[in-house]
């Protein structure tokens, strides 16, 4: 009777190490699964509330059609959206480019020198001497003949200058003139002799950037099926977890599973939402002030918000250091106007938006980050607070358990991780 008391965990245990152990070798094609999870669950409050539409008659929308008009109202957004916005973005990155030259010299010629005066100012150390001394050709090359005579070669023509009492000799450039006809026929022949001596180069960046392209709309439209299907039958696969665990048990699977969505909506749905005000109220602050750039750098500061903590500061820096390039008070204000939608943030969109369900303390939220960061790099970070929301969810839900049935801690307050972030 034991063993076969054992022999239901003891099958579930096995599985669940086969079925991690299989994701952990695909991890490199699990990306479609992730991505697909993360939208079914973003979108599955929007696809509940279409279904609750009513249609003539006692009927409601049929799931399948409100994943359809769901996916038709956010890629359709989304599409006018960069319809809109890309014009703008692209004129702003030509632009960029164009600038970068004047850009770097008055960082190298103009803040690089007052830096380094004002360091001698506090320290007293000067700052080393850049030697100006012209290099130039030599007007002449003394070659030694065999019978100890000297050879001269003119470097080009010579000019003399009567400097400081003394004489200089400078070689002249040898001056082409310009021959358009020549000019067309070397440039043809260039380009024919580097398309004969790389076309296998040119044809494999070819098919790679083609390839590049397919690859993107046939995980993205794969994307969109698995969280279509995912959304679907959401019902079954939530029965089908439950069928894992005894009848006895699965109250407490639901009451773990009820705690895990409370955490991720608002780590998730929340995030998302307070990415898209900060992204809004970023662009309003930079274009009041005319900070250039200021769409590519609205949408840098939407992206990189969905990190808690560290893609706020990441993206802050890029802005107020540009806006210091056109003034002291232009970086200034904008400095200020960053910090005040960080404290609307802090103080108003988190409480209001994710809730209490979803606190993680500080240093958690650190944590997760450094570890997501240092095993899978971005999408590590992106992944690792929705993760650490999961396993403090699960951590107190048996934590729950287990106080309850210790007599002397049965009639306490149960604490947990998340008291800390109160």
């Amino acid at each position: 009777m034991t063993s076969l008391r054992w022999q239901r965990p003891v099958f579930l245990a096995v599985t669940a190490g086969i079925v991690v152990t299989v994701s952990w070798l695909a991890r490199e094609v699990m990306l479609p699964i992730v991505l697909g999870l993360i939208i079914a669950y973003v979108l599955m409050p929007l696809v509940e509330w279409v279904e609750r539409w009513k249609l003539p008659g006692p009927r409601h929308v049929p799931r399948a059609a409100a994943i359809v008009l769901v996916y038709i109202l956010v890629l359709g957004t989304l599409g006018i959206f960069v319809r809109t916005v890309a014009p703008r973005i692209g004129y702003e990155m030509a632009k960029f480019g164009r600038e970068v030259p004047a850009l770097t010299a008055r960082f190298k010629n103009e803040w690089v020198p007052a830096l380094q005066n004002k360091l001698h100012a506090i320290t007293g150390i000067s700052p080393p001497q850049e030697d100006t001394t012209e290099q130039q050709e030599p007007a002449f090359v003394a070659r030694p003949q065999p019978d100890g005579s000297y050879a001269l070669d003119i470097q080009g023509g010579v000019s003399v200058r009567n400097t400081r009492g003394g004489y200089t000799i400078q070689a002249h450039e040898k001056v082409v003139p310009f021959d358009p006809d020549l000019f067309l026929a070397e440039s043809v022949q260039g380009t024919m002799t580097y398309l004969q001596h790389n076309a296998l180069e040119l044809a494999r960046i070819g098919s790679g950037i083609v390839f590049s392209i397919g690859r993107f709309f046939f995980v993205f439209g794969l994307t969109l099926m698995i969280a279509a299907y995912l959304m679907l039958t959401r019902e079954r696969i939530l029965a089908f977890f439950s069928s894992l665990v005894r009848p006895s048990s699965r109250p407490g699977l639901e009451r773990l599973i009820v705690r895990i969505d409370q955490g991720l909506s608002g780590v998730v749905r929340g995030q998302i939402i307070i990415c898209l005000i900060n992204g809004v109220l970023s662009a309003i602050g930079l274009a009041i002030v005319g900070l250039k750039y200021w769409p590519i750098l609205a949408i840098i500061a939407t992206v990189f918000s969905l990190i808690p903590i560290f893609g706020s500061i990441i993206s802050s820096v890029p802005a107020v250091a540009l806006g210091l390039t056109q003034s002291f008070g232009t970086g200034v204000f904008v400095l200020l106007w960053i910090i005040g939608i960080h404290q609307l943030e802090a103080n108003i969109l988190n409480p209001k938006i994710m809730g209490d369900a979803a606190k993680i303390h500080p240093v958690l939220v650190i944590f997760s980050l450094l570890v997501g960061e240092h095993f899978f790099h971005v999408t590590g970070a992106l992944l690792a607070v929705p993760c650490m929301s999961i396993a403090q969810s699960v951590f107190i839900h048996f934590r729950q358990i287990v106080q309850k049935t210790d007599p002397e801690l049965s009639h306490e307050p149960v604490a947990s991780v998340r008291d800390l972030g109160e």
